[in-house]
């Protein structure tokens, strides 16, 4: 594998004996930058939005079955144990836990809830799924290429087959040997940053969709099994990671329009070019960031389809294991508040930033946390 590809230098060494890996003088710090069904009835005035946001689901319908039907059919003595050192897997842990204190501190304090064993297998994935989004969003960005990323995507069979490559890739390799997870949802987020090697504009909705799934819907495939479904749950296990993978896709759909207008310095334009057709805006209206009567109108309507997708999560949730629902009804509000805070800036995401304040960020935790004990609702059969 090459090391050049990772834009932080962890400087960890992993020394090969008796079968048993051992670390020394593994303390680097790692810089890495923040920021990891049935449909539910229509409600009144919903009617376009549902027509144009059901439109993308059919493309990644059949994969999700397919993943879900091997993470609940395949044990994790399908995969071959790894032999650490504990003071080993202790440390690569601990790193991990702290990139995810310090770069996903509401999510990070959502975790202290779950068991011991959940609250470390969730850091290791938030850290894989932030190392491979630096790779097209960090430093070396402009450097990465497909070459790169396939690598990278060699690396993840590796981790996958018990043969990591640095400190933060055997926390990863000891949470696959504890939970059933497949490797699909790992490499179609790669698929995603592949993407965005090649992509600056997205021709329709359905395009879009595939985007957001493989960037973020992909991280909530993999974290049920780690999460756990709540065994007093009437739901099928497939309506709980359809509504996992709709959060996935309703977060970024909502990153989306919070970060418009940086990624339009950029020259990207992350939002369906045939809707903004529909309203006579083009890329170059984009570009220009000046906001127009068409912008706010178009505007509602990609607020309501990222609504349309929190408001598909949110009964997944309660159908979580009840010690891992804190962290993921946090995220599911603490969006809905990105979104809130756009429409109190008049829809102008162009100029400026919505972002969630940390006096409205200390709310929510309470509400969440309520949330979290809720039972699970019959309302999904």
């Amino acid at each position: 594998m090459c090391p050049t590809i990772l834009p932080y230098s962890p400087n960890s060494c992993l020394r090969a004996g008796n079968g048993r890996f051992s670390s020394e003088n593994c303390r680097g710090k790692l810089p890495i930058r923040a920021e990891v069904l049935t449909v539910a009835p229509k409600k009144k005035g919903q009617s376009k939005i549902h027509e144009l946001s059901v439109q993308g689901i059919a493309h990644t319908h059949q994969r999700v079955r397919e993943v879900v039907w091997r993470q609940t059919h395949v044990t994790n003595d399908c995969y071959r144990k790894p032999s650490f050192d504990p003071m080993f897997l202790e440390e690569a842990y601990e790193l991990c836990r702290k990139i995810c204190a310090e770069y996903a501190k509401t999510f990070y304090l959502g975790t202290k809830l779950m068991t011991a064993e959940r609250q470390k297998a969730i850091w290791a994935i938030y850290v894989w799924c932030r190392r491979t989004d630096e790779l097209v969003d960090g430093p070396n960005a402009d450097y990465m290429n497909n070459t790169a990323l396939d690598r990278w995507e060699e690396r993840l069979e590796d981790i996958f087959n018990c043969r990591p490559y640095d400190l933060l890739d055997s926390a990863l390799t000891d949470t696959i040997s504890n939970f059933p997870l497949d490797i699909k949802p790992f490499k179609d987020m790669i698929e995603g940053m592949r993407m965005d090697t090649r992509k600056s504009r997205y021709a329709n909705f359905q395009e879009l969709y595939m985007y957001c799934y493989c960037v973020a819907g992909t991280v909530g495939l993999m974290s049920v099994p780690i999460m756990g479904i709540a065994p007093e749950s009437p739901v099928s296990a497939q309506t709980v990671y359809n509504s996992a993978l709709h959060l996935g896709i309703g977060n970024q759909l909502t990153n989306i329009l919070r970060d418009v207008g940086e990624d339009a310095l950029r020259g990207r334009v992350y939002l369906p070019q045939d809707e903004l057709a529909q309203y006579g805006i083009c890329a170059e209206d984009v570009f220009s960031r000046k906001v127009t009567d068409q912008w706010r109108e178009f505007m509602k309507e990609q607020i309501r389809r990222a609504k349309f997708y929190f408001n598909l999560a949110e009964e997944g949730a309660s159908h979580l294991n009840k010690a891992s629902r804190w962290p993921v009804w946090s995220s599911l509000i603490l969006y809905r508040k990105i979104l809130d805070a756009i429409e109190e800036n008049d829809y102008d995401n162009l100029t400026k930033r919505a972002y969630v304040g940390r006096a409205k960020k200390l709310v929510t935790l309470p509400v969440s946390y309520v949330k979290a004990l809720s039972l699970p609702s019959l309302a999904i059969q």
